[in-house]
């Protein structure tokens, strides 16, 4: 074997390395440290992050790339047996009930089973402040429509996810992360119980290269190597 051949298959095996070193799916759930900010609860200390509030009443993105399917579900203050405001937040916040939720025979806010939230540009962190933390509240993490992972509140680091109202125990800011090289685009909170409560959700737009650019950088590289040699072997 040329010793061209050898060099372009040891490209062409790093390659491979750098596109399986981070497999897709590969987004894990921390309790970060965040803010505390009076009457609002806590806001995320992720840098360069992008905060939604709802305390317009409304779920605005001010750079306009989050779309959110549903706002029946932004309330603020409690009501019993239908949704708690997160501990220290005496703002407005959003709410997600089962799916035709009622009360009273009437609809209890953000009954639609689900929010969905998607981003209109790949980012690779998503954080909420999540209230009353429920084993019955589910958070999806998808990328082009594939899921890649699911937690639930029983996966939040030394919560007892058993809805305890106050207490900062149950009361957890959390950040959803992307290995490196990893993005997301379209995260849902759902609930199969009353209720799931968060506020404050933060999202930093994630800067990565394009695979193919990635692979047309080390064809460059394998065509580099090989004039070189070329050169090499007339120079000898």
């Amino acid at each position: 074997m040329s010793t061209l051949q050898k060099l372009s298959l040891a490209l062409v095996g790093t390659a491979v390395l750098l596109m399986s070193a981070n497999p897709a799916g590969a987004v894990s759930l921390t309790k970060g440290g965040s803010i505390p900010v009076a009457g609002e609860g806590q806001y995320t200390n992720i840098e360069g992050a992008t905060t939604i509030n709802f305390n317009s009443g409304a779920a605005t993105d001010p750079n306009g790339f989050v779309t959110y399917s549903a706002t029946n579900g932004i309330v603020q203050g409690s009501v019993d047996s239908q949704y708690a405001t997160p501990f220290g937040d005496t703002s407005k916040y959003l709410t997600v009930a089962p799916q035709g939720a009622q009360a009273n025979g009437k609809d209890i806010a953000g009954n639609t089973g689900n929010e969905t939230i998607t981003f209109a540009k790949a980012i690779n962190y998503f954080g909420l402040y999540w209230g009353s933390i429920d084993a019955y509240n589910f958070v999806d993490v998808y990328s082009g429509g594939n899921l890649l992972k699911t937690f639930s509140g029983a996966d939040v680091p030394g919560a007892p996810a058993n809805g305890a109202q106050s207490g900062s125990a149950n009361n957890v800011y959390v950040n959803l992360l992307a290995d490196t090289g990893e993005t997301f685009d379209k995260v849902v909170l759902r609930s199969t119980g009353l209720a799931f409560e968060t506020d404050n959700h933060s999202y930093r737009l994630a800067s990565v290269p394009e695979p193919t650019a990635t692979l047309g950088l080390l064809a460059f590289g394998i065509m580099s190597a090989g004039s070189f040699v070329k050169r090499k072997s007339k120079l000898g």
